[in-house]
């Protein structure tokens, strides 16, 4: 999948669609986190959660990673599809977005491994969009968010090209925790179409049937 655009923030590579965050938001990514913002416990405006319009074949980079990795695709079922969601889970996923996004140095899959789509840990420090939402997911399993709620997601970006992103699923709506920005959005205000993402159990994935706005969606 094609990598965003990134330039250089104190000598790392940061993406540049933070710089149009606003002023309060891009201190905290200036300050690495340093600053611990009481309305960063503010929780988010409840929002409608994306449907899923059918069935969906997953991505080959995914069924590949999975067959290396199935413990990280098993679902759980007994596990909540959405989290009940705290000021605390909230914070814990704004630290873990904005930490992965500076940690990860951005770099093709062909740059990278010579193949145009290989989906990985990025345990060398260099990985692309789906490689930055996994570690996230499995730092948020670590640290204790279920992992069924935790959904990797395929979109299509503002420049028209494949890109991939996590979807939280949470009861006040479904947000985006994605390597182009450190900003967690509500999943219609990141100006993607929504493809399809991972299934609620097995190797299924959902059509998201080009979603855009809540105002397609219907109950699940």
């Amino acid at each position: 999948m094609r990598q965003p655009f990134f330039g250089l923030l104190n000598g790392r590579p940061f993406p540049r669609n933070t710089l149009c965050l606003s002023a309060f938001a891009l201190s905290l990514a200036l300050m690495g986190g340093a600053v611990q913002a009481q309305s960063m416990a503010a929780l988010p405006a409840v929002t409608q959660p994306v449907a899923k319009v059918g069935a969906a074949k997953p991505i080959m980079g995914w069924i590949r990673f999975c067959e290396q990795n199935p413990a990280e695709c098993a679902v759980d079922p007994s596990e909540p599809a959405a989290i009940d969601l705290s000021a605390k889970d909230w914070q814990t996923l704004i630290r873990i977005n904005r930490q992965v996004n500076i940690d990860i140095k951005a770099k093709t899959d062909k740059d990278h491994w010579g193949i145009d789509d290989r989906w990985d840990f990025a345990e060398d420090g260099s990985g692309d969009c789906e490689d930055y939402q996994l570690v996230k997911r499995k730092l948020l399993v670590e640290a204790g968010f279920p992992r069924r709620a935790l959904r990797m997601t395929v979109v299509i970006d503002e420049e028209g090209a494949g890109h991939a992103v996590m979807m939280v699923r949470t009861n006040r709506g479904d947000f985006i925790l994605d390597n182009k920005r450190n900003a967690i959005l509500p999943w219609h205000k990141t100006g993607y179409v929504y493809i399809k993402r991972e299934g609620d159990e097995g190797m299924a994935w959902a059509s998201l049937g080009g979603r855009t706005s809540p105002t397609m969606t219907a109950n699940q």
